[in-house]
Parts: C-alpha cells; sequence; structure tokens
C-alpha cells in the first residue's frame, strides 16, 4: 500500500486559505484517511463524490478519492512518507482504479 501525492500544484483560494494546491491519495481509502489524519486534515476535506456521471465508484467513493494539499502540507507528506509523482502518474491511478471497478462490475 502506498500513498501518493502528485505535483499539480495549481494556484487557488478555497475559503481564506490561498497557495498551489496537490491531491493526495492512497491505494485505498482506509489507507489515505489514516495518513491524512497524521497529516492533520480533518476528514470532512475528503473529496470522494465525481462530478462524472458514468465515474465508477464503490461504496459511494468515485476512483477519483483525494485530499487537497497546499505546498507546505505537500512538503509535510512527502517527509512523512508519501511517494511524491506526476499528474499524469495521478492519471494513470485513477485509470488503474477506474478498469478494476468496472472489470468487477463485469464479473457480477
Amino acid at each position: 500500500m502506498t500513498v501518493y501525492v502528485d505535483n499539480y500544484r495549481v494556484p487557488a483560494t478555497v475559503g481564506r486559505i490561498r497557495g498551489r494546491w496537490s491531491h493526495l491519495t492512497a491505494d485505498t481509502t482506509e489507507e489515505l484517511h489514516e495518513f491524512a489524519d497524521r497529516l492533520g486534515h480533518r476528514r470532512e476535506w475528503f473529496q470522494a463524490r465525481c462530478k462524472l456521471a458514468s465515474c465508477p465508484t464503490r461504496d459511494g467513493v468515485c476512483v477519483h478519492f483525494h485530499y487537497d494539499v497546499v505546498d507546505a502540507r505537500r512538503t509535510r507528506a512527502i517527509e512523512l512518507g508519501a511517494k511524491a509523482i506526476d499528474i499524469r502518474e495521478m492519471g494513470a491511478i485513477i485509470s488503474s482504479r477506474r478498469a478494476r471497478l468496472r472489470a468487477e462490475a463485469g464479473d457480477r
């Protein structure tokens, strides 16, 4: 199991927080929540829903599940053991999740 943080770093203001935002995800939601707790994230910051109606889900959680992190938290996540990845690698992780869920749905 691995936790990943991408290098998206898109500038944005969310609420009163202005910064460059990246995505923190993991192989499983359980592992992601555990890591996010260590990082100081609140569970309500978890993003589990998708705007795409065609996106496969498991237990109401979309394949795009993640937490957003600003640069300081991205750096801290890497210090805590998250694997730094390119945004294209994040896309590959999501594509793999999507294929796995669709294959499982086809098996039923």
